[in-house]
C-alpha cells in the first residue's frame, strides 16, 4: 500500500501548476512591445519608482504624489508613457492609493494572479513595458464595479489640455516634479 503525500505537497503541485499556465506580464513572458535595460532604468527612475515598477514593490499607503491628486489630465506609465487612466475616473476608495473604476483602454493593462504573502489578488501592469502598476479588486464603484488600486510611484501625470482661445502661444509646460516622466 501506497503512502499518503506529505499534505503541503497537492497545495505545492497545485500552486506551481497555477503558476505554469498563469498568463504573466509581457516581462514575465520576455515579449513586452517596449523594453529597457535595468540600468537605463535605475538612471532615469527613482529608487521608489524603480522598487515599484521592477520589482513588485509597494509604496507606504497615504504617502503616493497622486494619492489626493485631483488635476484633469491623463495618467501614463512612469517607465514607458503609455496612456491608462482618466482622471474622470479616478475616485477616493480611502485605501492609501490612488485608485480608478476604469482603465483608457482594456489593452493597455495586464492582469496576472498573483499568490504572494499567502493570498490570491489580481495584478496589474503596463501591457507595454511589463511594469507592476499595484492590483485589481471588485469593491470599486458603478459602472464597472473594479477598483484599480495603483501605485503613485508607477505612474506619471499629464494635465489636460486648456484651450486659449485667440493666443498664439500653446507653450506651456507643467512645473517639473523631479520624476521621470514621459
Amino acid at each position: 500500500m501506497r503512502a499518503a503525500p506529505p499534505p503541503l505537497l497537492p497545495a505545492l503541485l497545485l500552486a506551481l501548476a497555477a503558476a505554469a499556465g498563469a498568463a504573466g506580464s509581457c516581462r514575465d513572458k520576455k515579449d513586452c512591445k517596449v523594453v529597457f535595460s535595468q540600468e537605463e532604468l535605475r538612471k532615469r527612475l527613482t529608487p521608489l519608482q524603480y522598487h515599484v515598477t521592477q520589482e513588485k514593490g509597494t509604496e507606504s499607503a497615504f504617502e503616493g504624489e497622486y494619492t489626493h491628486h485631483k488635476a484633469q489630465g491623463i495618467y501614463k506609465c512612469v517607465v514607458c508613457g503609455t496612456p491608462l487612466f482618466k482622471s474622470e475616473t479616478k475616485f477616493d476608495s480611502n485605501s492609501g492609493w490612488p485608485s480608478f473604476y476604469d482603465v483608457i483602454s482594456p489593452d493597455a493593462i495586464t492582469l496576472t494572479d498573483d499568490f504572494s504573502y499567502g493570498m490570491h489578488r489580481i495584478e496589474i501592469s503596463c501591457s507595454q513595458c511589463g511594469a507592476h502598476l499595484g492590483h485589481i479588486f471588485d469593491d470599486g464603484p458603478r459602472p464597472t464595479g473594479k477598483r484599480y488600486c495603483t501605485n503613485s510611484a508607477s505612474l506619471s501625470f499629464k494635465p489636460a489640455e486648456k484651450s486659449n482661445a485667440g493666443e498664439g502661444s500653446n507653450s506651456t509646460s507643467p512645473a517639473p516634479t523631479g520624476k521621470a516622466e514621459l
